[in-house]
């Protein structure tokens, strides 16, 4: 009986590595490597969100400045900043939810930088 090409099989030799520090280390440390990755990006998109909201609070501050008489734009300047201050509010709320959640998983310092650097650097 004829074999396809789809059939045979070709040894792959090694098992297949990440690319970066992902591929590299023992699979024990994968758990604190990946600890270590979440809490930078919740850090990271936090800083941006707190970021953003001074961005848009200081734009709707000059907007409802330069609104004058004008009543559509001084709802649209306060629009801009209640939907500002809301989605600070979100993010605090996020950040204790992410906690609560590292908690209950057993990633005790899923927020704290000081922790993750320290590991990080050795120090």
């Amino acid at each position: 009986m004829n074999r396809f090409l789809t059939q045979q099989e070709i040894p792959l030799g090694e098992p297949l590595k990440g690319i970066g520090t992902l591929g590299e280390g023992e699979p024990e440390n994968a758990l604190s490597l990946f600890n270590k990755f979440l809490s930078s990006t919740i850090g990271l998109l936090t800083i941006i969100a707190f970021i953003w909201f001074t961005f848009k609070l200081i734009l709707g501050a000059i907007s409802i400045m330069g609104a004058g008489s004008d009543k559509t734009a001084l709802e649209n300047a306060r629009k801009d900043i209640t939907t500002s201050i809301v989605g600070l509010i979100v993010v605090i709320a996020a950040v204790f939810i992410i906690d609560l959640i590292g908690k209950i998983l057993g990633i005790d310092n899923i927020l704290n930088p000081a922790a993750m650097l320290g590991e990080i650097f050795k120090l």
